[in-house]
């Protein structure tokens, strides 16, 4: 079985639930599991620690599991159009798994939840992509081909799947972005697959 990470940040349920969506679409494929994983909350005035084991939700994201992925999708909310600061300070804590090239030719993926329409979803997106790219990872966007992508009136970008939450953050999830997350994983797991059967990913498996 090919493991693909699906790591998240959530503040108010809606990037979890979109994992979990995305999770759905990796399983369909025969030989393709997700593991998802989330990232803590980082504090604004000192350093601090949070507990090992999080009181809800997908355990922590650990290098470990970075190296034993063969796929990743990276989901969190817009923040002016970036991504949330507790996902960025785990990504600036990959060096490691860099210098390696751990990540180096696996298929990757980014999806993301904003209050408003036009609340920077792209942008976040793409600013999500840059590290990505830096660690030698292919991406995988959602094609024109999926007509969902066509007719949706509320998320969905080429970039990845996306979510408009509302001014209070409380909007479900919509049936075209529900099944735009779905498309999601699937590319991402067929991707996958297709670079696992080239002999194109390098996976490494804790003792």
């Amino acid at each position: 079985m090919l493991d693909i990470l699906v790591i998240y940040y959530s503040r108010h349920g809606a990037t979890q639930q979109m994992a979990h969506h995305i999770a759905r679409g990796i399983d369909q494929l025969a030989h393709c599991r997700a593991r998802i994983r989330c990232v803590p909350e980082v504090s604004t005035v000192c350093e601090s620690t949070e507990e090992s084991i999080p009181d809800e939700g997908a355990p922590y994201v650990t290098l470990s599991d970075l190296q034993e992925c063969a796929g990743l999708a990276l989901g969190s909310p817009t923040r002016f159009g970036n991504m949330a600061a507790p996902m960025k300070y785990f990504i600036d804590s990959t060096s490691p798994i860099w210098l390696q090239g751990a990540l180096a030719g696996k298929p990757a993926s980014c999806f993301t939840s904003s209050a408003s329409m036009h609340g920077g979803q792209e942008s976040t997106l793409l600013s999500m992509l840059l590290p990505l790219l830096h660690h030698g990872m292919i991406y995988v966007g959602i094609p024109y081909s999926e007509t969902t992508l066509l007719t949706t009136q509320s998320g969905g970008t080429p970039y990845g799947a996306s979510h408009v939450a509302g001014s209070d953050d409380n909007l479900p999830l919509t049936e075209e972005e529900i099944q735009l997350c779905h498309l999601q994983g699937q590319r991402l797991a067929e991707t996958t697959l297709a670079q696992h059967s080239a002999g194109l990913i390098k996976v490494v498996k804790e003792e």
